[in-house]
């Protein structure tokens, strides 16, 4: 029995015959391998397209800013896992991706949804300043969270997120997205009286969009360039072994206290 609509059955990415792999209608072997570098075959796979200079540029600075941030959750869960499971690589990198919420990883893909609505709204005629505005406003009258804004580290700027900007400055990418970043960070800091820091996840939606990217692709960076970072942590862990000593000092660091059911000691 089937459940949901289902799409036409085909697929636009690969087929492997006997003699040849053909990959968006191109011939791996004898077309793409040695000519095209992973990032610029990465953007083929996603989009179908090769990349211009400037989306192979950053689509090169975006992964290179989010692989890695030290030792986060998403990295120790991966290596806890490889210490329990030593042969089970693909299992520690499935445990550290499984963890890439928008808490740890960063919400590039509601950034860009953010975006899309107020140039949407842009679009339509209102000025950007006055849609950044209307939009922080309403979503701390809401009590909500802009999503690319707030870091626990990087304050009063988050310094990824500024290179991505000045970048994009100086290779005349910036259009009305990362426009629109700027005043949603003047607009963010009005609304909640005080700078708030503009993180990395804000201008890696602001320029992918700009370089024609859809919003539905954004996620896709964060999530590749942080594979990356993990098989470098497991690769260290293979070596040197920090997975069951970060598992004692979580058991250490928290106390165990017994509650006692209905107030009854």
């Amino acid at each position: 029995m089937q459940i949901g609509k289902a799409g036409a059955p085909v697929s636009h990415i690969c087929q492997a015959y006997p003699d040849r792999v053909e990959v968006r209608g191109r011939d791996l072997c004898r077309d793409l391998m040695g000519r095209l570098s992973f990032t610029e075959y990465f953007h083929l796979l996603l989009t179908g397209r090769e990349p211009t200079d400037d989306q192979r540029f950053f689509l090169d600075l975006l992964l290179v800013a989010i692989a890695e941030h030290g030792m986060m959750p998403t990295n120790v869960t991966a290596r806890m896992t490889l210490a329990a499971d030593p042969g089970s690589l693909q299992g520690a990198v499935a445990a550290g991706i499984l963890g890439c919420g928008p808490v740890i990883l960063g919400t590039s893909e509601s950034c860009a949804r953010l975006l899309e609505e107020a140039q949407e709204k842009v679009v339509a005629g209102r000025a950007p300043g006055a849609v950044a505005e209307d939009m922080a406003r309403g979503i701390r009258a809401s009590g909500g969270k802009v999503p690319g804004f707030g870091h626990p580290v990087h304050r009063p700027l988050d310094p990824r997120a500024e290179r991505i900007l000045e970048l994009a400055d100086a290779r005349g990418v910036s259009g009305p997205h990362i426009l629109l970043a700027r005043y949603v960070r003047d607009a963010v800091a009005k609304a909640w009286g005080k700078p708030v820091t503009m993180n990395v996840a804000m201008p890696i939606a602001a320029a992918m969009l700009d370089l024609g990217f859809s919003s539905a692709s954004v996620k896709a960076v964060p999530l590749l360039a942080r594979t990356a970072g993990l098989l470098a942590h497991l690769a260290e862990e293979q070596q040197h072994p920090l997975g069951f000593l970060m598992a004692g000092r979580a058991e250490e660091a928290i106390d165990y206290e017994w509650q006692p059911e209905d107030g009854r000691e």
